[in-house]
């Protein structure tokens, strides 16, 4: 059995101390990786950002609000899992200055500056060591594969998940699955339970 590293959810990037940019995000799909593998008797360490999902009590679960948070601790985990799903939906994007206090309403509106956040799966892909796999999800307009292809080359990738925006917030989802040299290896809809099982499976398959 291995010692899987999940992240879940979203993040949260400041603008001051009251207000921030986030993304739709569940958790539902973690959650439900998460009670797969602990049935099939994985070791489970979850990095999970604000959710209002209920995680398998099983499972060692650390809470973060910000990407960075999420980053610094996977790496804290990284050396003792065999490997990582990164089901979570980080923010992308950060302000580039964080105002201490609260903004005041401006009637001419507000210009905000943003930065890229830095890029969890990949950073944690350059940071492995040889025999650890990487799984990354990429969720795109229609499933369209060609940027997901291009993700799993630049993260550095052993497979990636294909899903569609409609997978948000929803029980439902549909993924095709590609590994690092661009073929397709297996697609599946469903729940988001029978789909989460169906990828622990090719997991194992594959890895494990």
């Amino acid at each position: 059995m291995a010692h899987i590293l999940l992240t879940a959810g979203p993040t949260r990037a400041y603008l001051d101390d009251v207000r921030y940019l986030t993304n739709a995000s569940s958790g539902r799909m973690a959650q439900a990786l998460a009670r797969a593998a602990v049935r099939r008797g994985h070791r489970v360490t979850i990095v999970s950002g604000p959710v209002a999902v209920a995680y398998p009590k099983a499972a060692r679960l650390i809470n973060v609000t910000t990407t960075a948070e999420m980053l610094e601790a996977c790496l804290g985990i990284l050396p003792r899992v065999d490997g990582v799903i990164a089901a979570a939906a980080p923010c992308d994007f950060e302000p580039a200055t964080r105002v201490v206090g609260k903004i005041q309403r401006q009637g001419s509106g507000l210009t905000l500056r943003l930065g890229s956040t830095v890029d969890v799966i990949a950073t944690l892909a350059r940071r492995s060591r040889a025999g650890q796999w990487m799984v990354a999800f990429a969720l795109e307009p229609g499933a369209d594969p060609k940027r997901a292809l291009e993700k799993v080359t630049t993260k550095r990738c052993d497979l990636i998940v294909v899903n569609d925006v409609s997978a948000i917030d929803s029980a439902q989802t549909a993924v095709t699955v590609y590994d690092r040299g661009h073929a397709c290896v297996g697609a599946r809809a469903g729940t988001k339970a029978q789909v989460a099982g169906w990828l622990l499976r090719l997991v194992e398959k594959t890895f494990v």
